[in-house]
């Protein structure tokens, strides 16, 4: 399989974080899901998370966006503590946007409605509305669906009208949930580009997880392995696979990249 990313971004290397959690922890009742973690994102950066079903990683995602609080810790976007900011202004000040794994759009309007909807919420100026709508239409490649109810979409169209949707409030730091689930194999590799591009062009932070574990590690500049509720390795991808605490939490001795 082909590396989509012929290239990893080097100056998220200068340490210019933009998000950072410290020490989080969180229990559901008592089960612990968060003990202790600390995790970081660069500016620029493209960071995947990868570990076993129900180890935290859609966790993660709520804490940042500020759908769940953490019992302990601290969330901490361009160096400002946000864990008492609601959701509206952790996408408004500090422009977190966020594509969940399901959903994230409005089934009974059209792809243009949609955008207008958020739009007319994010974005005051009437002029600018239109052409960021435009802009987004044309870079999705969604002009031939765009009056087609979202609810007919297929599965990658409803995946890049919900990735449109988290892109008109033009956020600093974008969250994919799960993205590569359940798409055919072109579909994936036009995602994989988009996500690529968002980082190369826009110079947008991006988070990701998903099972799919080689789709993953073909378009970020590192992942991390969360297990027992810790980030137990982060690397780059050619050397995370040959990490040994990631191949005994998650990996397994046989999995290759390519």
């Amino acid at each position: 399989m082909s590396n989509i990313k012929k290239f990893r971004i080097k100056y998220f290397k200068k340490e210019n974080t933009i998000l950072k959690l410290e020490k989080i922890s969180l229990k559901f009742g008592k089960k612990i899901i968060l003990d202790n973690l600390n995790l970081k994102l660069n500016n620029g950066q493209i960071l995947g998370l990868l570990g076993p079903n129900g180890v935290g990683k859609s966790t993660i995602f709520n804490l940042i966006t500020g759908l769940l609080s953490p019992d302990y810790g601290s969330i901490i976007i361009d160096s400002k503590t946000v864990n008492k900011y609601p959701i509206y202004q952790r996408t408004l000040k500090f422009k977190i946007g966020f594509v969940p794994q399901h959903g994230g759009y409005f089934h009974d309007l059209t792809v243009l409605e949609n955008l207008k909807a958020i739009s007319e919420i994010t974005i005051n100026n009437p002029n600018f509305r239109i052409e960021k709508i435009n802009s987004l239409i044309s870079k999705f490649e969604l002009d031939p669906v765009v009056n087609i109810k979202a609810n007919y979409l297929s599965g990658g169209q409803k995946k890049k009208l919900v990735i449109a949707l988290a892109l008109v409030s033009e956020p600093k730091i974008l969250l994919l949930d799960e993205p590569f689930a359940a798409l055919d194999i072109m579909t994936i590799k036009t995602l994989q580009q988009i996500i690529v591009n968002l980082q190369s062009t826009s110079r947008i932070s991006v988070i990701l997880c998903d099972h799919q574990a080689r789709d993953l590690l073909e378009c970020v500049d590192t992942a991390a392995i969360i297990s027992n509720g810790r980030v137990i390795a982060q690397d780059t991808p050619s050397n995370l696979i040959n990490n040994t605490n990631a191949k005994n939490a998650y990996f397994g001795e046989s999995f290759k990249i390519n």
